[in-house]
């Protein structure tokens, strides 16, 4: 499930994020990345810290130093626990970024459709002879659906051709198979079953929605207001693991089963709409300017600069 249900997150992840680097300003995309990621989860860490010591018991605990270390959103390159279990992805998304700011420093991102070929050949080839520290730089485990996201974008904004075909499909097909061998992971670990059917259907159907986007085949849906919905996906997507649990934990079984269930999901649509609205929306625009005033008075004290 981590695997199908993740690879929605980041086919969409590939798409925007080679969107946003389409530019080819390496100061653009690093500036746009922070501004959209930090706000919100600086928001978001806060109130799962201070309800984790309010509430969370031995299980859910954190230290202050945990909580500080947290706030950079690279603990887990810090050797130091994540507050939330979600944030283990934002680990990778990093990593992704920094792949594509390679490219931009290299001034190679016009041959950004080279590199996620080469990318998925590398991918295909290291799940048949494994070598971890390759797997770790190239994020095989979930590279398949940055991958696809991004051929996607390319459809998207240049048209399908034979070759991104290809490639979706084949993205598609190593999606899938790693989606099955990860939910077979956690039917062990969990001591639980899980249909493989489904899985795969699942997966598929995250491709099938992500290309009738690109080839601009959704009709009437196009046509419906998105925006707000996309907005709250991150700061949802952010607070809702661990608190979940902390409720569900005090709340049943003394609450009614379906109280607590949608009561929850209807407090974490709250926080993520007061989240965008009150921090993202508010604090986006003023940390643009502070890291753009930064990034010019650096530029203006750099060695060379006239």
């Amino acid at each position: 499930r981590r695997h199908s249900m993740t690879a929605t997150f980041f086919l969409i992840s590939g798409f925007v994020i080679l969107m946003s680097a389409a530019s080819g300003s390496v100061r653009s995309f690093i500036v746009s990345r922070v501004i959209r990621l930090y706000p919100a989860f600086w928001a978001a860490c806060t109130i799962t810290y201070l309800v984790c010591i309010t509430w969370g018991g031995p299980v859910y605990a954190a230290s202050f130093k945990q909580y500080l270390i947290n706030m950079t959103m690279v603990s887990d390159y810090l050797h130091t626990p994540a507050i939330d279990g979600v944030y283990w992805s934002l680990s990778l998304e990093i990593r992704f970024y920094a792949l594509i700011t390679i490219l931009l420093l290299i001034r190679q991102i016009h041959r950004a459709e080279l590199f996620l070929l080469i990318w998925l050949a590398a991918t295909f080839a290291l799940e048949w002879h494994p070598i971890g520290k390759l797997r770790f730089l190239l994020i095989s485990d979930y590279a398949t659906f940055f991958i696809g996201g991004a051929t996607i974008y390319m459809v998207w904004s240049k048209g399908m051709t034979p070759l991104r075909a290809l490639m979706i499909l084949c993205s598609l097909i190593l999606g899938i198979m790693q989606s099955i061998k990860g939910m077979e992971d956690i039917c062990r670990y969990y001591h639980t079953e899980m249909n493989p059917v489904i899985t795969a259907l699942l997966v598929i159907s995250f491709y099938a929605i992500m290309l009738l986007v690109a080839l601009r085949k959704t009709g009437a849906l196009a046509a419906m207001r998105w925006v707000t919905a996309g907005a709250l996906t991150y700061p949802l997507y952010l607070l809702h693991q661990n608190i979940g649990y902390i409720i569900f934990n005090h709340a049943y079984p003394s609450t009614n089963i379906h109280l607590v269930f949608w009561g929850t999901i209807a407090l974490m649509l709250i926080g993520a709409w007061l989240i965008h609205k009150l921090i993202e929306q508010k604090a986006a625009p003023l940390l643009k300017r502070v890291l753009n005033r930064g990034l010019d008075t650096f530029s203006q004290l750099s060695p060379g600069r006239g």
